[in-house]
């Protein structure tokens, strides 16, 4: 997990940005932002109660579990990249 805070930006925003990664972290996005929105702020949705202040904060709600999801995947993606680079060796039965 180390390497993800030291590596290049470019290539970081390349994985980032790829098709795959967008779609699953903008799917986390809708799920799990709209159960965190009508948690936090269904009461206020139904009531008309909604000002820009809590505007914001639906906005932050959505954002935090689309960074979340596309920080997840990109590690992934360079952990398997880690591995596939490796040299290949040998594994050992665990008993």
């Amino acid at each position: 997990m180390a390497d993800d805070f030291s590596m290049p930006m470019k290539p970081w925003l390349a994985l980032a940005t790829d098709r795959a990664v967008v779609r699953r972290a903008f799917c986390c996005m809708l799920v799990v932002g709209s159960i965190l929105i009508s948690i936090n702020h269904g009461q206020a949705i139904l009531a008309d109660e909604m000002n820009s202040t809590r505007w914001i904060q639906v906005g932050m709600t959505l954002i935090v579990p689309y960074c979340v999801s596309t920080y997840s995947s990109v590690s992934a993606m360079r952990a398997n990249q880690r591995q596939a680079a490796a040299p290949n060796r040998e594994s050992t039965p665990a008993s």
